[in-house]
């Protein structure tokens, strides 16, 4: 596998990160491998680097790969995480296994994992007029004071019916684990190739959580009348305001996060322990 020129995404709020980055560094060096750092504290608009990367570190949590995924996916890069706290449902090498799990992956003996993303294309009255990417989900939901949001969805044109609820989480495989999970929805395999729609807390024991194929297309359009104000998120991390009778539009990108494997643990093992099983 060659790899010559490496980039090092790391959360400055996670205790350590400096540190491994400095030794991420060093070893690159005594490789021969171009290093950037880029380190942040609150979200940047973009991951500045200078010139074509090979592959990405990214030390913090789930939150700094969710991040790192979004100014990234373009490349299409291999992106390791490592986790600086817990084991997460990402970040499954640890801060003590990052040089084996990179020269193992180096050597040709470790696969990656290509995740599909989400986007979310919001139109009002007619007119496109912004576009979202996440690796985990978009989530519609309510930033007042009333909790009920009224929405209709459709799947490629045909209508799974209108719902009165908290809100809907469309998810990725990848976001399975995160709010949708919380929220009732069922645990998806990183690697499938699906999208997820998870009603919140929804006002008929009708709507259930439904697993959609990746290459349909998922409009949620807002009622005209709504007693409460409406944002999206985006992996928990970006949020824009709706209005009442915008339509969002969720499908999967074209382009897909690719995640190296860890050797030391799969997913089944990480759900297995975060799940307490």
């Amino acid at each position: 596998m060659v790899i010559q020129r490496v980039l090092v995404v790391f959360n400055k709020m996670k205790s350590g990160t400096v540190n491994i980055a400095t030794q991420i560094k060093a070893k690159m060096n005594e490789l021969e491998i171009d290093c950037q750092l880029f380190g942040y504290l609150d979200n940047p608009s973009e991951v500045v680097c200078h010139h074509p990367i090979d592959f990405v570190f990214v030390l913090g949590g789930d939150g700094t790969v969710l991040f790192s995924a979004r100014m990234l996916y373009k490349l299409e890069v291999p992106i390791l995480p490592i986790n600086m706290g817990s084991i997460g449902f990402i970040t499954e090498v640890s801060a003590s296994e990052w040089l084996d799990a990179f020269l193992t992956y180096k050597n040709g003996q470790l696969d990656v994992s290509k995740r599909i993303m989400i986007r979310a294309t919001v139109y009002r009255n007619g007119k496109k007029i912004t576009d979202l990417v996440g690796l985990n989900d978009g989530v519609i939901g309510s930033s007042g004071a009333s909790k009920i949001v009224r929405y209709q969805i459709d799947v490629n044109g045909v209508s799974l019916g209108e719902y009165r609820a908290d809100g809907v989480i469309l998810a990725t495989p990848t976001g399975a684990t995160g709010y949708s999970l919380a929220a009732g929805g069922p645990l998806i395999y990183p690697e499938a190739e699906a999208l997820l729609v998870t009603p919140i807390c929804p006002h008929s024991l009708t709507k259930r959580p439904i697993v959609i194929p990746g290459n349909e297309n998922i409009r949620v359009t807002l009622d005209k009348e709504q007693r409460t104000k409406i944002s999206l998120t985006i992996d928990g991390q970006v949020e824009y305001f709706l209005e009442p009778g915008d339509e969002v539009v969720f499908s999967k990108t074209s382009e897909k996060t690719i995640i190296v494997k860890s050797d030391k643990r799969s997913f089944y093992e990480v759900i297995r322990t975060k799940l307490g099983g």
